[in-house]
C-alpha cells in the first residue's frame, strides 16, 4: 500500500496490508496510520520525525535513491518538490521488467531523467489540469505541478502512459466524460496516453 491518509483509518485493519509505503507526512497521506501498523512502514527519515507521536510501528528508512524490496517489487524513492514541511518523494515502482513512477503530489520532480528512464506508466499529480500551483518562497517551489505541465515531463523522457490521481476540484467537480476527454487531448498534445485514475482500478503493466 502506498500513502495512508485519514480516510484509511477506520478501514487500515480490515485491509490488513504487508506493508505501508509513505511519500511524505501530509494527513491526506499519512494521518491513516494514527493507530498504529501490524505491518512494516517505510518512510523517509523526515516523514518519520513528523509522525513521531503515531505508535511504534515497524519503521523502516528509506534513503534517497537507494533501492528497496518488499516481495518481488523494488522501490525506488526521488525527491520532489512539494511542501517545506513535509518534504516529498516519488517511487519508481520495479516488478520484474515493469516500472512504474508514482508520485501524488509535487510542484516539480528534481531528476526527471533519472525518475522516468525506462518508465512505462506515470501515477501523478491531479490537483489541477492547466491552471499553476506552483509557488515560490526564496529558491524553494512548493504547491502543485499542473497535469500539463506533468504530461510535458513524460514526452521529455518517453513515457507513453500516464494516469492522474489524487485529484482536486477541478477534475472532480467535472462530469467524468468531460474531464476525461480534456486530459486525453492534454495528452495527445504531447504524444502520450493519459487518463484519469478512479477508484478500484486495476492495471496490467506487460
Amino acid at each position: 500500500m502506498i500513502d495512508c491518509g485519514a480516510d484509511w483509518l477506520p478501514r487500515l485493519k480490515r485491509i490488513d496490508p504487508t506493508a505501508i509505503v509513505l511519500t511524505h507526512a501530509h494527513g491526506d497521506h499519512a494521518l491513516g496510520l494514527a493507530h498504529g501498523a501490524s505491518c512494516p512502514v517505510y518512510a523517509t527519515e523526515e516523514t518519520w520525525s513528523l509522525i513521531a507521536r503515531f505508535p511504534r510501528a515497524d519503521r523502516r528508512v528509506v534513503r534517497p535513491q537507494d533501492p528497496f524490496r518488499i516481495g518481488t517489487i523494488s522501490f525506488e524513492a526521488f525527491p520532489v518538490d512539494h511542501s517545506l514541511r513535509a518534504p516529498a518523494v516519488g517511487y519508481r515502482v520495479t516488478a520484474g521488467r515493469a516500472a512504474v513512477f508514482y508520485v501524488p503530489d509535487l510542484a516539480a520532480l528534481r531528476n526527471a531523467a533519472a525518475a522516468l528512464h525506462g518508465i512505462e506508466l506515470y501515477i501523478g499529480d491531479g490537483a489541477t489540469v492547466t491552471r499553476s500551483m506552483v509557488r515560490r518562497r526564496g529558491r524553494d517551489v512548493i504547491g502543485h505541478a499542473a497535469v500539463g505541465a506533468q504530461l510535458v515531463w513524460c514526452r521529455e523522457q518517453s513515457v507513453g502512459h500516464a494516469i492522474f490521481t489524487h485529484c482536486g476540484s477541478g477534475i472532480v467537480r467535472t462530469d467524468a466524460r468531460t474531464i476525461g476527454a480534456r486530459i486525453a487531448r492534454l495528452g495527445q498534445e504531447q504524444g502520450v496516453e493519459a487518463s484519469v485514475a478512479h477508484d478500484g482500478q486495476r492495471l496490467a503493466i506487460p
